[in-house]
């Protein structure tokens, strides 16, 4: 059987594949500072030259690995919107979102990571912002469109509640991870519901 033979852009857009998997799986198992370029590209089946032929440093890579992962809980998002529902059925889209994004989020260390390395390193810190600013303008997109949809006002600017989301998020799945014991998927979905109810659904309870 004749194997297939890459165009240099297949193979290319290959090595890259192979050099973010191997980032990811070290990434969460050493943690940014601890996984070197080394590690990288040997986990990868590859050489350091052919890292930096495709990555100017970690910091970038550890960028593109962040924007894979915006890329998918995008595509998530846009699944939500892309189809004609009841406003209760948006509502039990978005909460299960969330929910399962806060339970099961195999990325979530790698933000964790970013925002570690944006803290300490001020070169880093002006990249990730404004990537950050961009996911954020996306996601008060979102919760526009949603208001628009189901008829409710938002009680706070969409920008503002877009922070105020990040950081909930962001809080439940620390704890989640740190204390799987006590913050369980039912306490996940029970924090994250009463939150959506009342600030973003404009609801009671």
């Amino acid at each position: 059987m004749n194997r297939i033979r890459l165009t240099r852009e297949q193979s290319r857009d290959q090595t890259r594949e192979r050099l973010l998997d191997a980032a990811h799986a070290i990434f969460m198992k050493k943690g940014f500072v601890g996984a070197s370029v080394e590690d990288i590209a040997f986990a990868a089946g590859y050489t350091r030259g052919a890292f930096y032929s495709n990555f100017s440093s970690k910091a970038e890579l550890l960028v593109e690995l962040l924007r894979r992962d915006h890329e998918a809980m995008q595509a998530d998002l846009r699944a939500i919107f892309e189809t004609e529902a009841t406003r209760e059925d948006m509502e039990s889209r978005v909460i299960a979102y969330y929910s399962r994004m806060a339970q099961d989020n195999k990325g979530f260390l790698l933000w964790v990571e970013a925002k570690l390395l944006a803290a300490r390193d001020a070169r880093f810190r002006t990249r990730f912002n404004a990537f950050m600013k961009e996911k954020r303008d996306q996601l008060a997109a979102y919760i526009e469109e949603f208001s628009a949809r189901v008829g409710t006002p938002m009680p706070l600017a969409a920008d503002l509640l877009v922070i105020g989301l990040i950081g909930l998020c962001d809080g439940v799945q620390f704890l989640a991870m740190a204390d799987p014991q006590q913050i369980t998927p039912p306490v996940v979905e029970e924090v994250l519901g009463r939150f959506f109810a009342r600030v973003v659904f404009g609801r009671d309870a």
